[in-house]
């Protein structure tokens, strides 16, 4: 048995699509999900339902009783009190859940950065890879999808892009870097999961096609919309003022950090070969995905 977790959201949710679609017979499939609702009727006939938060522990020591693996991805806490506790805290009812019923692998989503020299202070991202070593210390194979930035983070600037031709972020308009679509992630998690011959812990890293700058984005995006995209690059102090009073201080303080981070290099450190590379273009991203979203 093969346990979901977020199976709602952007990464989560393709990847119960996929599962669906190519899980053997023998394979069941159990989901944990706040609201079971939310889940399309056709997908809750076909997967065993845990409702609640994999966060609490009675519901995460539920949703691990006769598992094989488990697909870990924490949530977002807009209102966290630190990101010890959005990433590590969140994710220790599961760590004892994983060893009491002997749990043998657990595919993570995770970040970019180890053993660059900003790991240590890159707010989500060091939090994260905090995460997987509490994981990997449980004993189970664990292997941590190690991303970029999503390019569907864009999607929530599709309004800006559509009516005024703008998007923006704090990092140096001509940085380079990789991203990556969510489906890709998605992918990379249901192959994991599907083929369990693996041991040990380690990383995957998903880092898309191609190095791609936010000018480089821009003249993608103007191309495929047909209409001119620019980029508006924002302070820190800017990037801050934004988000203060959307989320908690803490949430704030990590995602600076993180920008920061990234554009002192932390996305820098893995070399794209056949391995960590994926198939979606940002072009055949905005083809598919932005553009559909900013025309409605």
């Amino acid at each position: 048995m093969i346990v979901i977790t977020a199976p709602t959201g952007q990464i989560g949710g393709r990847l119960l699509d996929i599962l669906l679609d190519e899980t053997p017979a023998h394979e069941e499939l159990r989901v944990v999900v706040r609201d079971p609702g939310k889940l399309p009727e056709a997908v809750r006939t076909h997967v065993d339902v845990v409702t609640g938060s994999h966060g609490d522990a009675d519901v995460v020591d539920r949703a691990c009783a006769g598992a094989d693996a488990v697909f870990w991805l924490v949530p977002p806490d807009p209102w966290t009190p630190s990101m010890d506790a959005a990433y590590s805290g969140f994710t220790r009812p599961a760590a004892k859940a994983f060893t009491a019923h002997r749990i043998g692998h657990v595919v993570g989503v995770s970040a970019l950065g180890r053993g660059t020299p900003v790991a240590g202070r890159a707010g989500h991202v060091t939090a994260s890879l905090a995460m997987d070593d509490l994981i990997a210390s449980t004993g189970v194979a664990y292997r941590a999808l190690a991303n970029p930035t999503f390019m569907d983070n864009l999607l929530s600037q599709a309004a800006s892009i559509r009516d005024h031709g703008v998007f923006t972020g704090t990092v140096s308009a001509d940085r380079r870097a990789p991203t990556a679509a969510t489906r890709d992630i998605a992918r990379a998690a249901a192959d994991l999961l599907l083929d369990r011959s693996w041991t040990g812990t380690g990383e995957v890293p998903v880092l898309g096609p191609e190095d791609l700058s936010a000018n480089d984005m821009a003249h993608i995006m103007s191309e495929v919309l047909g209409r001119p995209v620019r980029y508006e690059r924002q302070s820190l102090d800017d990037f801050r003022a934004a988000l203060t009073g959307r989320v908690g201080d803490a949430l704030v303080e990590g995602y600076v950090d993180m920008m920061s981070a990234k554009e002192d290099g932390l996305d820098d450190g893995v070399r794209r070969t056949p391995d960590t590379s994926n198939p979606t273009t940002f072009r055949q991203w905005c083809e598919e995905v932005l553009k559909p979203v900013v025309q409605a």
